[in-house]
């Protein structure tokens, strides 16, 4: 049974910023992986941030409790990428949850509060997923060129008809997150080309299942929101296939288009980033290593797209540096 969960560039290049958080620790050190007696854990582990990660975040805390640390408490807040990283960088959480890596800017807020090395781990994939009303029988597949002239800045499309010639005559209303999410900057950075650059004129919420409501309740509708929030509302919403801007295939969002890359450009990896002081912690790290020895399971039980072989190798080695080089300390 699955989880119902669901609530609601500078010099560095984002992705850069995310190895920071890596242990500096030398490449042909070992990475045998850390064993850990669950039974014998006490303690309590704080997460918040993406609404994305969150639901992911919670089922592993399921599973991890079921799995024999029954005396961790493990609790998820869901105040979107961009509030979890201000908790995270004031000392408030052990985990923050995030649909983005971090910016430089959230770094440097870190940095200012002394929270020291903390930790970045690739944990899952998903696949952005624009939605539509089940009524709606004409935008099966868009261009990102089409999605751009729907959400960028000072749009003022608000019927289909002026989307594509041969589109009907009906309102367009339109559902998305809030400015705080990671979703948000990752859907207006690769459709609209900059970070955080979208029309302002649109139902926002932190709560997808605002957004899902809001879809499904107007034949017009169109909304995005992370893969698992499709797969939880297909019943009551059409997800568009998006046209690969180098191939020209329409591709259906789902777990063998973002493991191929074909589901471009709205694939992304998840993240979860640990506070230094925190990762010394044995709890912290056994729920961390909990979930890359189960992160498929957890991906399938939650509804996200698990990591390739790859990236489960990367994250695993990342990993037990890091456990490592904090057991140093």
């Amino acid at each position: 049974m699955k989880l119902s969960l669901r609530r609601r560039g500078v010099a560095i290049g984002a992705g850069a910023v995310a190895c920071l958080a890596v242990a500096s620790v030398a490449v042909g050190a070992s990475t045998q992986n850390p064993t850990f007696n669950l039974k014998a854990l006490k303690g309590s582990i704080t997460a918040d941030g993406s609404s994305t990660v969150g639901p992911y975040t919670t089922a592993g805390a399921e599973l991890f409790r079921r799995a024999g640390a029954s005396s961790v408490k493990v609790t998820v807040g869901i105040s979107g990428t961009g509030g979890g990283f201000q908790r995270f960088c004031k000392g408030e959480i052990d985990l923050a949850d995030a649909s983005r890596p971090m910016k430089i800017s959230e770094a440097a807020a870190c940095k200012d509060n002394s929270i020291g090395a903390w930790r970045a781990f690739t944990v899952a994939n998903d696949a952005l997923t624009v939605v539509v009303n089940q009524q709606n029988t004409w935008a099966t597949c868009l261009s990102v060129d089409e999605l751009k002239k729907i959400w960028n800045t000072g749009s003022k499309v608000s019927n289909w008809k002026d989307v594509r010639a041969g589109f009907p005559d009906v309102p367009l209303k339109l559902f998305g997150p809030g400015t705080d999410s990671g979703t948000f900057d990752y859907f207006t950075e690769a459709i609209n080309g900059r970070a955080k650059a979208s029309r302002s004129d649109y139902q926002a919420s932190e709560d997808d299942n605002v957004l899902v409501q809001g879809v499904s309740g107007e034949r017009g509708g169109m909304g995005y929101f992370g893969f698992s929030y499709y797969e939880e509302n297909k019943s009551r919403l059409n997800a568009v296939q998006v046209r690969n801007p180098k191939t020209g295939t329409c591709v259906t969002p789902g777990i063998t288009s973002v493991q191929s890359g074909a589901y471009k450009p709205l694939a992304r990896p998840l993240f979860i980033y640990a506070k230094g002081s925190s990762f010394e912690r044995k709890e912290v790290q056994a729920f961390l290593d909990y979930i890359f020895d189960n992160e498929k399971r957890i991906a399938t039980r939650a509804d996200f797209v698990p990591l390739t072989k790859a990236q489960l190798k990367r994250a695993r080695t990342n990993f037990a540096l890091a456990v490592k080089a904090a057991n140093k300390r």
